[in-house]
């Protein structure tokens, strides 16, 4: 059983007249808990987003290489990547509360290096920082909701973090460069302090405590220390891969040594006496399920997300400004319905959200691939319908797996599941970017790149267009492949929960589908 502190009444002492339980929020407190998880869970997502769109001021401001640019990215990418799964492990040991503020205070500590960063160098090494404290509050986040809501109503409120990080994800973009057009590009990071305090405040609070009382004797540090070198080896290959100039026998040597890293770590989890990921998660199968639901399903929309502005800005012709706008709908529709659909799974089960949600998917990503002559029918009605199948799946998908585990195992849980779709997103980058490269590289005339519509020359220009258009629609007929085996693997494998409403018998795999 996870153990728990009482939380503070309005007067500042201790509510005394509330039951001591695996749930002691109390339903006044649950709101703030609600609302510190979105505050700090969307900084770490919005962060990314804004800073590609502050790369072309960073770069005149600091005076900035392309490869710094590039690390600017990937340094907080890569320590994100390999630190996740320790976070939500470690969580579970020391207390979520704790590192959860830990990890708001290192992420504010970190932005306040961005900001005030005098060279490309110290944005870096800031950019990994940030890094850590991402590692340490994302996981934690989901896994305060799991021990602080009930089952009954903890759809419901996955369904709520969900689509307001959703919303404060899209809106990040157009908040951003409006920012960075009006004052400066540091003011991206500025912004990171208020909400940090807002954050912290808020859970100090109003979140209790809590953490696996089981849990005995020392951490397992040698298991974080291989977690870590074996994620943050993937993580680094997986970002390289789609970057030009990549050497494939360097790659190839990374990956090898992240696959071998993954075996060793599950080696020694098997015989640790507190594993920091829990392998015992895994003999659930509604959990190993959703987990591969998770690689597939999130490898398939970080492929369309991957590949769509390159039809918006290339062949289109589109601004920043003008893509930026027409990818707005997709994260409002999102955070309009994950809070519905988290509510109805509550109610009706999970298995058929995540079939018919990652079916609607993979029908989006082979519109994208077949509508490309007009606007409407290319990208907006393929948008809609990205949007509509996400809305309908990632609500769902979260709570089935953080009711799958043990309450006392939540933030190890919520690792698991952030470290799948982290790494899912980095393969299907590599993997998408190759084969577009490739369907390009034989169709287009030599010397001319994926991406690059040449600016003169009809003749030229058509070619290169139409070769665009076919490695994008090859492309997105591959994602539409993974979206479906997503849809099957959820329909075929998972437990069919309608009536149960993820009872522990069934998410202990002792029922058939």
């Amino acid at each position: 059983m996870a153990a728990v502190d009482r939380p503070l009444d309005p007067d500042g002492q201790l509510a005394l007249d509330l039951p001591l339980c695996d749930h002691p929020c109390p339903a006044r407190s649950r709101p703030f808990v609600l609302a510190a998880t979105i505050l700090a869970s969307a900084m770490a997502f919005i962060d990314g987003t804004v800073v590609s769109i502050a790369l072309p001021e960073i770069q005149r401001s600091l005076d900035a290489g392309i490869l710094a640019l590039q690390w600017v990215v990937n340094a907080y990418l890569l320590v994100l990547g390999a630190l996740i799964l320790a976070g939500g492990g470690l969580g579970d040991r020391l207390g979520r509360r704790r590192l959860f503020v830990t990890g708001i205070a290192i992420f504010a500590i970190a932005s306040l290096f961005c900001a005030a960063a005098p060279n490309a160098e110290v944005l870096i090494a800031a950019r990994a920082l940030q890094g850590i404290g991402a590692a340490l509050l994302v996981p934690q986040s989901l896994a305060i909701i799991a021990a602080n809501f009930p089952k009954d109503v903890r759809g419901r409120a996955i369904g709520t973090w969900a689509a307001a990080s959703a919303v404060t994800t899209a809106l990040g973009p157009p908040v951003g460069g409006f920012l960075i057009d009006f004052l400066s590009w540091r003011a991206a990071f500025w912004i990171n302090l208020p909400l940090s305090a807002a954050a912290i405040w808020l859970t100090w609070r109003h979140v209790p405590e809590s953490r696996d009382d089981d849990a005995s004797g020392a951490i397992d540090w040698t298991g974080t220390l291989i977690a870590v070198v074996a994620l943050g080896a993937l993580t680094f290959a997986f970002s390289r891969m789609s970057q030009p100039g990549a050497s494939p026998w360097l790659i190839g040597v990374v990956i090898a040594t992240g696959i071998a890293g993954v075996f060793v770590f599950l080696a020694v989890e098997r015989r640790a006496e507190n594993p920091i990921s829990a392998p015992s998660l895994f003999r659930s199968r509604v959990f190993a399920v959703v987990n591969v639901v998770t690689v597939l399903l999130y490898g398939a929309l970080s492929g369309v997300l991957f590949l769509l502005p390159f039809d918006l800005l290339s062949l289109r012709g589109m601004t920043a400004a003008e893509a930026g706008l027409a990818l707005l709908p997709f994260g409002v529709i999102i955070g309009a319905f994950s809070r519905l659909s988290g509510s109805l799974a509550d109610k009706y089960g999970t298995r058929l959200f995540l079939a018919v949600g990652s079916a609607v998917v993979s029908v989006a990503c082979l519109s994208f691939a077949v509508g490309q002559d007009r606007f409407w029918l290319g990208v907006v009605l393929p948008l809609l319908l990205l949007a509509g199948g996400m809305a309908i799946v990632v609500s769902p998908l979260t709570t089935a797996v953080m009711q799958a585990a043990p309450d006392e195992k939540a933030g190890a849980a919520s690792g698991v599941s952030n470290a799948a779709s982290r790494l899912a997103g980095g393969l299907a980058v590599a993997v998408f970017g190759t084969i577009a490269g490739i369907v390009f590289s034989w169709l287009a005339p030599e010397g001319t790149r994926f991406g690059v519509i040449p600016p003169t020359g009809v003749e030229a220009r058509s070619a290169v267009a139409s070769a665009f258009v076919s490695a994008y629609a090859v492309s997105m007929i591959v994602a539409a492949i993974w979206a479906a085996a997503a849809s099957a693997a959820a329909f075929f494998l998972l437990p069919d929960d309608r009536s149960t409403r993820l009872q522990p018998a069934v998410l202990a795999g002792r029922r058939g589908p």
